[in-house]
């Protein structure tokens, strides 16, 4: 079932690079950047978390805080985070539990049977657990809208 705005944010108790369980009630009282990316290492993929690493402190003085989420395990997404000196946590769902439960599960990607990923998508969980802010891209190679994610961190 689709998540719309308003909506409360599934909860989810995910990996993090240090083998931590991270749970997104851990962030409540902070507006969260929830970023699911499709693959550690790919080069959108790259380009967008990068770009939030470089918005990170503009970010921060909105009191948000940025989690990215794929379907890659812990030991994939702590290379990606260290290569890019990502500061912020990059949790691995390789369940798809979570991309489900957010009803944002792409099949199939790049036609190989049964390799399921996320969509790229951004949401923006509110302070007391809603959803605040929605993007859903159908195009793996799409970034969001960083200006528009900022703005919306601006005008709430």
């Amino acid at each position: 079932m689709a998540l719309n705005i308003g909506d409360k944010a599934p909860d989810f108790e995910l990996v993090d690079t240090d083998l931590k369980m991270r749970k997104l009630g851990e962030f409540k009282g902070k507006k969260v950047v929830l970023s699911f990316f499709v693959a550690a290492s790919s080069p959108v993929c790259e380009t967008e978390l990068c770009t939030f690493r470089d918005s990170w402190d503009e970010i921060s003085k909105l009191g948000a805080q940025v989690v990215a989420i794929s379907n890659d395990g812990p030991f994939a997404n702590k290379a990606f985070a260290e290569k890019h000196n990502l500061g912020f946590p990059v949790l691995g769902d390789y369940t798809s539990r979570t991309i489900r439960d957010y009803d944002i599960l792409m099949p199939d990607l790049l036609h190989v049977k049964d390799y399921n990923a996320a969509k790229r998508s951004v949401f923006v969980i509110m302070e007391d657990g809603t959803i605040g802010y929605k993007w859903v891209s159908e195009d793996p190679l799409k970034e969001p809208n960083y200006s528009e994610i900022k703005g919306f961190l601006k005008g709430n």
